[in-house]
């Protein structure tokens, strides 16, 4: 599967949004219940580290950082979120975006990637493991999905 990854602009957020539209439908990829406008999901992420992978003009997967945890001893902690189009899963395409933020994120000071997964998401889970990343906990009970039951979550982190 030939696709390139390049760095995310504004103008790709129609696509973004329809991928992570995708992941809201699931129901295992976000406890999130709507897709965000962009001037709130650009506010809720940092401004580097943003990928998206392209094949043929067609956005299939994005990723993005947001701040792990709020208080400055920890600030180069940052969250990753990963999303891949359906229909292009286990094609490599989250594992190749995952590489290029490992490759850049501690040019701007990360040191530690984490990553709450829901405990149904196998997949996700076996992405994050095959890029390096370690369970270091599960967190039960701690948001309910779209349809209302309550969910797990996987924590993982990679040290950078």
């Amino acid at each position: 599967m030939g696709f390139t990854v390049r760095e995310m602009t504004a103008a790709d957020y129609g696509a973004v949004a329809e991928i992570y539209g995708q992941g809201v439908e699931s129901g295992t990829a976000t406890f999130q219940t709507y897709v965000p406008d962009y001037e709130e999901w650009d506010g809720a992420h940092l401004p580097y580290c943003r990928y998206i992978a392209e094949q043929d003009g067609l956005i299939i997967g994005w990723t993005a950082l947001t701040l792990g945890l709020t208080r400055q001893p920890y600030c180069g902690v940052a969250e990753l979120s990963i999303y891949v189009r359906e229909g292009y899963k286990r094609h490599g395409v989250g594992m190749a975006l995952i590489e290029k933020v490992k490759e850049k994120a501690a040019y701007f000071g990360v040191w530690t990637l984490e990553s709450r997964i829901c405990r149904q998401n196998i997949g996700s889970l076996r992405l994050h493991e095959k890029c390096g990343f370690r369970t270091v906990g599960v967190r039960e009970r701690i948001a309910q999905d779209k349809f209302g039951q309550w969910q797990d979550t996987v924590e993982m982190e990679l040290r950078l």
